[in-house]
């Protein structure tokens, strides 16, 4: 098989930094895309992003893909001639399409019948001349957001493109993509390297730009950087704070990067932290370093793009932009202490939250209404989670947070503590919005994990409340993440709340006619919905979930309990027969008349050995799961109904539930009502098998 390799770059200004990853990833997916849907085959793919190019490059390109042996299916064969044997119009006109005679079609077997067919070998496709095409399709399917054009051209793209390189083997001419003409000369570093590189031999594609000062892997680059920032920190004694998205954002910046250390003066180690990490990473892109106490240390590390001749003046003109925007929070913050957080409640009065659910002041209210009740349910001081929820928002109007964004809570809680105010009030204050994301910290004390269901339980039912649930991608009060973060507060530090009870306690510290009816009902279906992608994330079945949701309870960590009881049952061997059973006699009571009455089982109508056996051990069994079930022990619990199978197999075996005689029938069907609610005081076990 004849093979090449196949170079693809496209030659741009500055690309976003943190879109270049992305934007790399696609490029390289569309490319090795387009080949499998042409059927070449190819080798080793590697990407290559930078701030001035995307490439692809794959090793062992197939140069043509292999013929086709196919078949083109016309109309059935059986009406392929009319009664005189004259062929009909749709065979005529099936011929006439391929450019055949009639006579040279041929009857197909399929699943539906002989079918008149034309049995043809298709050609392969030379990837020279689909290669265009290819790339026109891999750049049509990047995650730009915003094009843009430039000069008088019409043509769009993320950024203005410069050159572009097409190289299968060393062949290059491919045609026009994005205006200009694919060739076999690149470019290196913007000020190490000058003029135009002539790439000779696409495999040589990498080393060629290494030469030019040009890293050219994003991955390779960014282990560059993390290596650096490592190193310059231990030459302080110092560990370096490597944020996952700025390290994408800085290997976006730079070609050829090189680190470089800087300081700034002790004095701004009085400000918050938060509020100086914020200024170095957001505005600056430098990566922050602590002692072996976790503590702000007085330096920074930068990533430079260029080798320079003289560090010092490039470390020195660092340090002189970082020092007037760490002097400004210095500023906000000492300007900030001397107004009392308390001082501040007023001016919430002109921030407004919602235009139909009022300002932050109203919302501030109803949360510490309700941060007092929920403290109370959980046994946390009252006064303290109503003294925060007074005060949670009051950072808002401070000059600290008006700079920097995420300094909200943050400065608060500093603030609370300058203002003596108690501990935990102040820990509150910053914890409130503790789970940031996925897998970030819970709010460490009840105070404030009264204050953080609070105020997320306010937001969910006032938004829900005026007709403005999460659609689609569409969520601008973030009610989603809002929710996973209420269940997680609940469930991993096990409260005992029943969300329904929040719900309406949130719900009544609305004025009447703001909210519509059943808006806590609707929450409360959208919260519990959110169990579903919880557990997928564990990889727990669906149909577990559906299993306990079927009981339609209202206590996420009583669900959580049930679910891993019921995900444990779904592993013992007795667990298939169960369910299918649970779902035999689920759908024979579903068919009895809503009017049919239950009672108890009659042992003296027990006729059959079988019955008589699951009565009897369905009477031994239950009175142990029901020791388990009241000291909450749902996974003892099923274990112990496992040794319901055997009887139950039985019993489906050898008994005619639908006997003729009225009060067997009857006394039957109690039996087998018995066994399934049984289950049902844990979950509704039918719903663990799969549907077909």
């Amino acid at each position: 098989m004849n093979t090449e390799t196949l170079l693809v770059e496209l030659g741009t200004e500055e690309l976003p930094p943190k879109a270049l990853k992305s934007l790399g990833l696609s490029f390289r997916d569309g490319i090795v895309a387009g080949l499998a849907q042409r059927g070449l085959s190819h080798g080793e793919v590697q990407w290559f992003a930078s701030p001035r190019r995307l490439a692809v490059q794959i090793a062992e390109v197939q140069l043509r893909s292999a013929d086709r042996d196919i078949e083109v299916l016309g109309p059935p064969a059986d009406r392929a001639r009319d009664d005189a044997g004259n062929w009909t119009p749709a065979a005529a006109g099936f011929a006439r399409k391929q450019g055949v005679a009639p006579e040279d079609l041929q009857p197909i077997d399929t699943p539906k019948g002989a079918r008149l067919g034309l049995k043809k070998t298709e050609p392969g496709i030379a990837t020279s001349d689909c290669l265009n095409a290819i790339i026109h399709e891999a750049i049509a399917g990047l995650p730009i957001p915003k094009r843009m054009r430039w000069g008088a051209s019409r043509i769009e793209f993320v950024r203005p493109v410069h050159w572009v390189v097409a190289m299968l083997g060393d062949q290059y001419d491919h045609g026009e993509v994005l205006g200009l003409p694919t060739g076999n000369t690149t470019r290196g570093h913007r000020f190490h390297s000058s003029g135009e590189i002539i790439l000779v031999d696409p495999q040589r594609y990498e080393q060629t730009l290494a030469d030019a000062r040009v890293v050219a892997s994003f991955d390779q680059r960014q282990q560059i950087i993390r290596e650096q920032v490592q190193a310059a920190a231990e030459q302080l004694g110092a560990t370096a704070v490597i944020d996952p998205e700025l390290l994408d954002e800085v290997t976006g910046l730079v070609e050829w990067p090189v680190a470089l250390t800087g300081s700034f003066e002790q004095r701004f180690l009085e400000v918050p932290a938060e509020a100086l990490v914020s200024s170095m990473k957001e505005h600056q892109k430098y990566f922050h370093v602590v002692d072996d106490s976790g503590q702000l240390m007085p330096h920074f590390i930068t990533l430079s793009n260029i080798e320079s001749k003289d560090p010092d003046q490039v470390i020195a003109g660092n340090e002189r932009v970082i020092r007037p925007r760490l002097a400004d929070a210095a500023f906000f913050f000492e300007t900030d202490k001397k107004t009392p957080l308390a001082d501040r409640v007023p001016a919430l009065e002109n921030i407004v939250f919602q235009q139909k659910l009022g300002t932050i002041a109203d919302k501030t209210r109803r949360v510490q209404q309700l941060a007092g009740e929920l403290a109370a349910k959980i046994d946390s001081p009252v006064d303290k989670a109503r003294r925060a929820a007074l005060l949670s928002k009051t950072d808002l109007v401070t000059e600290m947070v008006l700079e920097f964004s995420d300094m909200q809570g943050i400065a608060g809680s500093y603030y609370a503590r300058h203002d003596g105010e108690d501990a935990d009030v102040a820990d509150a204050i910053a914890q409130q919005y503790w789970p940031k994301f996925a897998g970030d910290r819970l709010p460490e004390s009840g105070t404030a994990c009264a204050l953080g269901l609070a105020d997320r339980l306010d937001t969910l039912v006032g938004i829900f409340g005026i007709g403005q649930p999460p659609t689609g991608s569409k969520d601008p009060f973030a009610l989603r993440r809002a929710s996973l973060a209420v269940l997680r507060i609940i469930v991993e530090k096990e409260l005992d709340l029943d969300l329904a009870e929040c719900l309406a306690l949130a719900a009544a510290q609305y004025p009447q006619g703001v909210l519509a009816e059943d808006t806590t009902g609707q929450v409360l279906d959208y919260m519990i919905e959110r169990f579903r992608a919880w557990y997928e994330e564990e990889e727990i079945p669906v149909e577990v979930f559906r299993a306990v949701a079927a009981r339609q309870l209202s206590r996420p960590l009583d669900i959580q309990q049930r679910v891993l009881a019921v995900h444990a049952f779904s592993q013992l061997p007795e667990a298939a027969a169960l369910a299918a059973a649970n779902k035999r006699v689920s759908n024979i009571l579903g068919k009895l008349d809503d009017q049919h009455e239950f009672g108890g089982v009659s042992t003296d109508l027990l006729e059959e050995p079988a019955e008589k056996a699951l009565q009897e051990r369905l009477s031994v069994l239950s009175a142990v799961a029901g020791d388990h079930l009241a000291r909450g022990e749902y996974r003892e619990a099923l274990a112990s109904l496992a040794g319901l199978r055997e009887p139950v197999d039985q019993f489906f075996d050898g008994v005619m539930v639908n006997a003729e005689n009225e009060s067997l029938r009857n006394n039957r069907l109690n039996l087998l009502k018995a066994l399934r609610d049984q289950f049902l005081e844990v979950a509704d076990i039918s719903q663990l098998v799969v549907a077909k």
